[in-house]
C-alpha cells in the first residue's frame, strides 16, 4: 500500500476499518432522561476545569438508537453533568456505556466521547418505562419512569436534547505522556422531535469499581422525560488545550 493510500484511511485495521468513514445519522433515537441532584463536591471533584459547576445535577441518560447509518441499533447509556464554560450553559459528559463496538470506537477516535463497554437496555414493563445498566454481569443503574403519563412539548423537548456538550479528548504518546490533550465542544443538529413526555420516575444506582455512576449519589429526582427522535452529531471542535494552557 503506498504510502499517499495510507493516508486516506483514518483508522485500522487498513483492510478492515473499525468503523465506517460516514457521518451517522441516528433515527429512531428513543431516549430517557433523568435529571438528579447530587452531592456538588463529588461533581467538582470529576469534572476538569476550566468548566464549572454551578447546579449539581446530573443527566443519566438510556438512549436506544433505532437505526444509525453505519452502525445498525445499539443502545446506550450514561451521566452528562451540568456545567458552564465561558459564560455558555452546558453538559459535560461523564461516561458513556455501549453495547457496539463501532460506534464506540468511533466516538473515541474521531470525536472525544468517554465511551466505553456495557449493556444497556430501554424497554416498557408494565406501564412502565425501565431503563438499566450492567457492567459485565452486575447491575450498576437502574431507571423507571412512567410511560407517556403526560405530553411534553416539543421545542421543551429539543431544548433539552440540544444543549452544548463537552469532552475531553485525550490521545497518549508513545512515552506514556498525553500527546493531545484538548476540552472539545459538540452539540446535536438537524433535530426532528417525534414524540415528547414527562412523568413520575426514579433512578437507583449501584456501587462499581469499575463504572461508578454511583460516586455521584442521587440526592433527588428533579425531571424526567422520554423523546423519541431524529438527529445528527455535528462534528466537535477543541476549546481548551491543556498542554498549552490556553483556550483554542
Amino acid at each position: 500500500m503506498k504510502i499517499d493510500e495510507v493516508r486516506q484511511h483514518v483508522t485500522t485495521p487498513l483492510t478492515a476499518p473499525a468503523f465506517a468513514p460516514v457521518v451517522p445519522r441516528f433515527t429512531n433515537r428513543e431516549y430517557l432522561n433523568i435529571v438528579y441532584r447530587t452531592d456538588a463536591d463529588a461533581l467538582r471533584a470529576v469534572v476538569p476545569e476550566p468548566l464549572r459547576v454551578e447546579d449539581p445535577l446530573v443527566r443519566f441518560e438510556v438512549m436506544k438508537m433505532g437505526d444509525v447509518s453505519g452502525y445498525g441499533p445499539y443502545t446506550e447509556s450514561g451521566q452528562a453533568i451540568e456545567v458552564t464554560f465561558d459564560g455558555e450553559r452546558g453538559e459535560y459528559l461523564h461516561a458513556m456505556y455501549l453495547d457496539n463496538f463501532p460506534a464506540t470506537a468511533s466516538g473515541r477516535e474521531v470525536s472525544a466521547y468517554p465511551k466505553t463497554v456495557g449493556r444497556p437496555s430501554l424497554y416498557v414493563d408494565n406501564g412502565v418505562l425501565v431503563g438499566t445498566l450492567d457492567y459485565g454481569t452486575l447491575r450498576v443503574a437502574t431507571a423507571t419512569m412512567g410511560y407517556k403519563h403526560h405530553e411534553l412539548d416539543a421545542r421543551e423537548a429539543e431544548k433539552q436534547i440540544t444543549v452544548p456538550t463537552f469532552m475531553l479528548k485525550t490521545i497518549p504518546g508513545y512515552d506514556g505522556a498525553p500527546r493531545v490533550q484538548e476540552l472539545v465542544r459538540t452539540e446535536i443538529t438537524d433535530v426532528v422531535v417525534k414524540e415528547a413526555y414527562t412523568g413520575p420516575a426514579r433512578l437507583q444506582l449501584f456501587q462499581h469499581v469499575l463504572a461508578p455512576l454511583a460516586d455521584l449519589p442521587v440526592l433527588e429526582v428533579v425531571s424526567a422525560s422520554h423523546i423519541l427522535t431524529d438527529l445528527t452529531l455535528a462534528p466537535v471542535k477543541p476549546v481548551f488545550d491543556y498542554l498549552k494552557g490556553e483556550q483554542s
